[in-house]
């Protein structure tokens, strides 16, 4: 049972300053219809609800920059045999999950679309607000075109609930039209070849410059920005080259690469936790073993690929891209990211940096006055062991999304 009080009161909170990678000390803080109104060391306004928090650490709520909500299987052919009705009662769970392991907002990279956006924001599904690109948008033979090679159903709509298929300017314009159209919040694109696919090599550039180009235009059109699903330095370099603004996964780039993320300050979304865990659990998840052998190629490049990226002051937001029963290991990737990443940059990676790609800076990502009320209070203090939040049903103790409590276990 939730509660989402006009107004709330937190005493005692030990506030983490996201910004600067402290702890800022003990709080108060005033929160009225769901945003932050006062924070202060001394007693603040008095709220309809008090919940004194005990010197637990209180920060922003996390964000997940690529999720797929409807992957409710690894096995996009069942996907698509799937009820509408049963994925949703499938994602419905999934982000339920995702919420109770201190999450609030996620970025769902192809599937969700405007009704379980709207439906988790009205409350009638409980989990992370929402942010969605609708369908990826592929060209035919490319990540999102399902289909085996001795398949020829029609593809120019939907490929296992997640993907779109258009070829040439024009369809990709009006693909990019008909997303924005049911609210998208960006655009996202199959720039090359990739692990879940059956048809395509992890090699492949996918879409000429013009079709990238036009989506870019489309995009920016409607004041928002262009993903792009990409391997590779040569697949990158050319979306970053169009006006890509958000690389995603990117095991495979070079230093030209992330010449051109500093250049053009773009985003690099590696997704490390869904190439850890395929390899070992991607054929029980529903996902045939030659698509699965494809992420060894992957997996230990990307290890010394996004360590070096962060080096170099890429801008790296937090993202885990898993699928199926693999959702469980979202936290996963706090431990992987730690081997070149202090706490407090991870922690960064998960709310300010997410934010501002996310285009909600001061909405999102801090404790700040104005900010939306999406705060976690956990036992300890994550700055010093970031395996706090890999335990949230140890340490976290306190989950609020726009100020509905959604757990209180101080």
């Amino acid at each position: 049972m939730t509660h989402k009080p006009k107004t709330l009161t937190l005493t005692n909170a030990n506030v983490l300053d996201v910004r600067r990678g402290e702890i800022a000390g003990s709080r108060n803080l005033f929160i009225e219809n769901g945003r932050i109104r006062e924070i202060s060391p001394s007693p603040v306004s008095e709220g309809d609800v008090l919940i004194d928090l005990n010197g637990a650490t209180l920060m922003p709520g996390l964000c997940d920059a690529h999720v797929h909500v409807v992957a409710a299987t690894a096995s996009f052919p069942d996907l698509m045999r799937w009820s509408p009705m049963y994925v949703t009662a499938r994602a419905g769970q999934i982000l339920s999950g995702m919420l109770m392991r201190g999450f609030t907002t996620v970025r769902d990279c192809g599937g969700a679309d405007f009704g379980l956006a709207q439906s988790v924001e009205e409350g009638y599904l409980i989990g992370p607000r929402l942010l969605f690109s609708g369908h990826a948008i592929s060209q035919t033979g490319g990540h999102a075109d399902m289909r085996e090679k001795g398949e020829h159903w029609e593809s120019c709509t939907c490929c296992a609930g997640l993907g779109r298929i258009a070829d040439g300017v024009p369809e990709m314009r009006k693909a990019c039209r008909e997303e924005l159209r049911q609210g998208a919040h960006f655009i996202k694109i199959m720039a090359s070849g990739g692990v879940a696919s059956p048809t395509d090599r992890i090699g492949n550039t996918q879409f000429a410059r013009e079709e990238i180009i036009a989506a870019v235009e489309e995009a920016e059109a409607a004041e928002t920005y262009v993903a792009a699903h990409v391997y590779t330095a040569r697949a990158a370099n050319r979306a970053l080259e169009c006006g890509v603004k958000s690389i995603e996964h990117g095991n495979l780039i070079d230093d030209t690469t992330i010449d051109l993320l500093l250049e053009k300050d773009a985003f690099l979304v590696p997704t490390m936790s869904t190439h850890e865990v395929l390899g070992a659990e991607g054929v029980a998840g529903g996902m045939p073993k030659h698509m699965c052998d494809k992420v060894i190629e992957v997996a230990e490049a990307g290890h010394k690929t996004h360590a070096h990226a962060h080096a170099r002051g890429v801008k790296m937001v937090f993202g885990t891209d898993l699928l199926g029963p693999m959702h469980r290991h979202q936290l996963l990737e706090f431990k992987i990211r730690s081997a070149f990443q202090t706490p407090a940059e991870i922690i960064r990676s998960a709310t300010l940096t997410a934010a501002e790609l996310f285009q909600m800076e001061g909405e999102l990502g801090e404790i700040t006055i104005g900010a939306r009320a999406d705060l976690i209070g956990v036992e300890g203090n994550p700055l010093d062991d970031i395996g706090i939040l890999q335990d949230p049903d140890r340490f976290l103790k306190f989950i609020c999304k726009d100020g509905e409590i959604f757990k209180n276990a101080l």
